[in-house]
């Protein structure tokens, strides 16, 4: 089985899996990723802080690309966008799906090519589809009726834009209720039960400007069996078929989305992608084959398979007490960094870094430092019975989601994201001031 990479532990094999392949412990409490010891970075650049491992993402691409070689794979920028992961997609030749005019021109502005972004959105807003066409995006997902004629206005009598259709396929997948968008009834794609799909394309046909190159679905996030995918390729191909019937229509591309599955704690499922790849290619070529169609080049767009195991977030302890059959572990982050734990109930292995404990473990909580009683970090988890203030934690898996979802709960500011990278550590994106929030209050 091939998993996104093979980690060389020579020892701790199993307590590292989640972190990035380069993870080491020379000495126990003296973690390093990317061959910097993050009690450095701690030192350095404080607390909370993102570490995000430049090779892991890098290795995670290449993996794509390895088991997709005939796919376009596009990097789901959601999960997280920086200028240096727009520039480490483009050099490993992925493509982009992005979601707002905001994520599109970060990207074009940094250089990468517009043509290989795919722009998405439930109810994308005027601006959005004015950036996509003024800065020349690749393809455009129609998600709604009312965006045709918009988007056809947009255009104008002479322009050519090219455009998918998200469909649903009525396929419950996902790790959690609020992350599956594959079923219906819910605010994403058009019903292929109900025609609504079938009606939009026709909708789209009849506009000369807008060119239809596909389907798209999107099943959900944290999908860790290969089923559901097959269950959609059949789905969808079924009703190619019947755009073909009915229309002549040809579809040269279909999109299935991301939702790539990933652990977040030892031991937890992972989605095989190549297991995955193999199926696909079988399942998609059978279903044409029987439907008498060409077989449609694959699109994927996996964003947190890519950045999330690739980051790790660092927290100071600044307090420690119990409260009735509990331990409380308090950081100096919580749901203003990473808001996932109170929205989905994400589970997460933080460890004692900057110093080795030979204390037995103990059940803790560890919780963040907000005014909400949802502000848990970590629940249940096992840390040293002698932790206290001052320590350090380290969380892995902190690469997508994180600081794309991060807020400005309680004015604390939004932490740095720090690459790492062959024994070297540098600055992305820096703190989040009290002067940049400041800045933005203008009004007495």
């Amino acid at each position: 089985m091939t998993t996104l990479h093979e980690p060389a532990f020579t020892s701790g094999a199993a307590a590292l899996s989640v972190w990035p392949a380069s993870a080491a412990e020379p000495r126990p409490g003296a973690l390093r990723v990317g061959g910097v010891a993050l009690a450095e970075v701690a030192d350095r650049f404080g607390t909370p802080v993102y570490v995000l491992d430049e090779a892991e993402v890098r290795a995670r691409c290449r993996t794509y690309r390895h088991v997709f070689p005939d796919a376009e794979v596009l990097y789901a920028a959601k999960a997280f966008l920086c200028r240096a992961m727009v520039h480490w997609m483009d050099e490993e030749g992925l493509g982009l799906d992005v979601c707002s005019a905001g994520e599109l021109e970060l990207a074009v502005t940094t250089g990468f090519p517009p043509e290989r972004i795919v722009l998405h959105g439930n109810a994308k807003s005027p601006r959005d589809l004015e950036t996509a066409l003024r800065l020349g995006v690749g393809r455009i997902v129609i998600d709604s009726p009312s965006e045709i004629a918009r988007l056809a206005a947009a255009v104008g009598p002479g322009g050519h834009q090219k455009v998918m259709v998200r469909v649903v396929p009525g396929i419950s997948a996902g790790g959690h209720e609020k992350i599956r968008t594959g079923t219906e009834d819910q605010k994403f794609g058009l019903s292929i039960s109900d025609g609504y799909a079938q009606h939009a394309i026709t909708r789209i046909l009849d506009q000369p400007q807008l060119h239809l190159t596909g389907l798209h679905c999107h099943l959900g996030s944290q999908i860790t069996s290969v089923k559901p995918y097959l269950a959609a390729v059949r789905r969808l191909v079924g009703l190619m078929a019947r755009l073909h019937e009915q229309h002549g229509l040809v579809l040269p591309e279909l999109d299935l989305g991301g939702g790539h599955g990933i652990a977040y704690r030892p031991g937890e499922p992972t989605l095989d992608l190549t297991l995955l790849a193999r199926k696909l290619r079988a399942e998609l070529t059978e279903a044409c084959t029987a439907a008498g169609l060409a077989v449609p080049r694959l699109i994927l767009e996996p964003g947190r398979a890519i950045a999330g195991p690739a980051g790790i977030a660092l927290y100071h302890v600044l307090a420690v007490k119990h409260s009735g059959a509990h331990r409380y572990v308090a950081v100096d982050g919580g749901m203003s960094d990473n808001p996932r734990p109170a929205l989905y109930g994400v589970r997460y292995a933080p460890r004692l870094v900057g110093r080795h404990s030979t204390a037995a473990p103990t059940l803790v909580t560890v919780v963040g430092r907000h005014c909400e009683a949802g502000d848990v970090v970590a629940a249940d988890v096992e840390l040293p019975d002698d932790i206290r203030p001052g320590d350090m934690l380290a969380v892995p898996v902190a690469g997508a989601y994180h600081l794309s979802m991060a807020s400005g709960y309680n004015l604390v500011g939004r932490p740095p994201v720090i690459a790492v990278n062959e024994g070297h550590a540098r600055l992305l994106i820096r703190r989040e001031s009290l002067d940049d929030i400041r800045s933005r209050d203008i009004g007495l």
